[in-house]
């Protein structure tokens, strides 16, 4: 898909971080000018699901027009030669005493693939260090050009850690909501950032998105790579994450439960697992307020409310999410039962797991309740860590203003 805000312009001479902070600045306190910038050009997200991707090579079948890169193995008997080789490849770790603590069967085999034990801290750093390395390879992007992404935070992360190792100049755009350590985070990095309201849509002038396009078209070597509709965002994780899960369970797994943001983990992960393991069957989990769960009337509970769980969940539905076929079955969350569970996964496991987390295995739980699960193997994804959040919910005070208890299962 090409569309305004992505198209590659012309390569210009480079600037200097000085010289792209003092031209996004400007762009940043003035209100969107149609007549001035003319037409924003914000991609138009509409799903996966007519995407001819089958998850085979072109050399295979013919049919797949995507990129495959092969999975990269951590060099644990060696030294590294950057963070970069410890991105991905993280372990699935057993979960007998949340299980315990939550009173389910003994006879469910309850694992979490633990993503807080990548690089960067969380499961986006494999789509970060993925659509660098393709842009890279087609010749897209080279070391000092400027990437801009409009991202929750975890991208972003992701997105900084690389640029920082790489050479880029990074620009990112988040909501308000996003808390102040994944701004922190980046900034360290070496990023710029720029906050937009929590309550715009993705749609509107005053977006993070909208921003984003803004600057790019501002900027000279200036690229978005654009999670929503990369096709490096799923397939980041149909030859890693789900290849390791595969692998890790030696091809022995019920079902698989993940959290979706932009959807690309979950779409990848599935079409891997239903090559992989035809039998395994895959759970969506989406928080109350967003909208990217089927059938739709799930999301008429509070649609469109504000959550404060972080990095999932949207008020678009974003290309690379397969919501027909990547999930057999959706639940929702709420924020109160996400941050319990996510505090109980800490206390029992001593996994310092991020809120989301806590939304995928409360996700879990109602699914094992609705669908009368008693045995067999269970596999959680655990998006991100606790280090994103040590001023939100692992903070009673906050915790309690907020209305939310502070106990755990």
């Amino acid at each position: 898909m090409t569309v305004a805000c992505m198209v590659q312009a012309e390569k210009m001479p480079q600037i200097s971080f000085e010289e792209m902070k003092k031209i996004a600045d400007e762009v940043y306190k003035k209100p969107y000018d149609a007549a001035k910038e003319g037409d924003l050009g914000i991609p138009n997200y509409d799903g996966l699901g007519k995407c001819t991707y089958t998850g085979k090579p072109a050399a295979q079948d013919g049919t797949c027009p995507h990129k495959m890169m092969g999975r990269k193995e951590r060099p644990s008997k060696s030294i590294g030669s950057s963070a970069l080789d410890y991105v991905g490849n993280t372990p699935l770790i057993r979960l007998d005493r949340l299980k315990k603590a939550l009173g389910l069967s003994d006879k469910i085999d309850l694992v979490a693939k633990t993503e807080c034990y990548s690089a960067g801290g969380s499961v986006k750093d494999r789509i970060a260090l993925r659509m660098i390395e393709e842009a890279e390879q087609s010749g897209r992007i080279t070391p000092g050009d400027i990437i801009i992404e409009p991202t929750s935070g975890n991208t972003g992360v992701g997105l900084c850690m690389a640029g920082a190792i790489k050479g880029y100049k990074v620009i990112i755009t988040m909501p308000m909501k996003m808390s102040g350590e994944k701004l922190n985070m980046m900034k360290a990095l070496g990023a710029e950032i720029y906050r937009t309201p929590t309550e715009a849509g993705w749609r509107d002038d005053n977006s993070h998105i909208a921003l984003a396009c803004r600057l790019q078209k501002a900027l000279p070597n200036a690229h978005i790579l654009d999670q929503y509709l990369n096709p490096s965002n799923p397939l980041a994780h149909y030859e890693g994450t789900a290849a390791e899960i595969v692998e890790q369970c030696e091809g022995k797994l019920d079902y698989m439960i993940a959290t979706t943001g932009t959807g690309g983990t979950m779409t990848g992960i599935s079409r891997k697992l239903k090559e992989s393991i035809p039998s395994c069957k895959v759970i969506g989990v989406d928080p109350q307020g967003s909208i990217l769960a089927l059938p739709e009337s799930l999301n008429d509970e509070d649609r469109l409310c504000a959550y404060q769980v972080e990095g999932i969940g949207y008020d678009f539905i974003p290309t690379v999410l397969d919501r027909e076929k990547g999930a057999d079955m959706w639940v929702k969350t709420k924020d109160v039962d996400s941050f319990k569970m996510a505090r109980s996964i800490i206390r029992h496991e001593g996994i310092m797991v991020g809120g989301s987390a806590g939304s995928c295995m409360s996700g879990a739980l109602k699914a094992i309740k609705e669908l009368n699960i008693t045995e067999g193997r269970i596999c959680v994804l655990f998006a991100d860590s606790t280090r994103n959040y040590m001023s939100k919910f692992l903070d009673d005070e906050w915790m309690k203003s907020h209305g939310f208890p502070t106990d755990v299962y």
